[in-house]
């Protein structure tokens, strides 16, 4: 008979100890939730992921959240207004694939430059391990 109660109570204390640990790891979520954080899903999955690692990464999960104000952050805000702004005409695009291609062949530049003075710099290595 006793074995049986205490079968119950080991059934009892490892269900609460899951359910408890479920509780813990959905706080973050709560809180980015309650402060219309951006990465909601990502922090609420992160939580998930932290059950399986023990919590180890449930005290930065926190962290993240509670971080996050959206009446203090108006680069957020900026960002979803841009992106609520994105039709642009074709001209803008044109002008943005012409301004691409500057970049590409400036930095093709750029690069042959840098090439061609890391072989002058290892020739005077060369030369002066050769001297010594």
């Amino acid at each position: 008979m006793l074995d049986y109660i205490a079968l119950g109570i080991l059934i009892f204390t490892a269900t609460s100890l899951l359910f408890g640990a479920i509780a813990i790891l959905n706080i973050p979520y709560k809180i980015a939730v309650d402060r219309n954080h951006p990465h909601q899903d990502a922090i609420h999955h992160a939580g998930w992921v932290s059950l399986f690692t023990l919590h180890a990464i449930w005290p930065l999960l926190w962290i993240w959240a509670a971080s996050y104000r959206e009446d203090l952050s108006p680069r957020f805000s900026q960002i979803n207004e841009d992106t609520a702004i994105n039709d642009k005409a074709a001209a803008e695009e044109s002008d943005l694939d012409a301004d691409i291609t500057d970049s590409v062949s400036l930095l093709g530049h750029k690069f042959e430059v840098l090439d061609d003075r890391i072989e002058r710099i290892e020739k005077a290595i060369m030369a002066a391990s050769e001297a010594a």
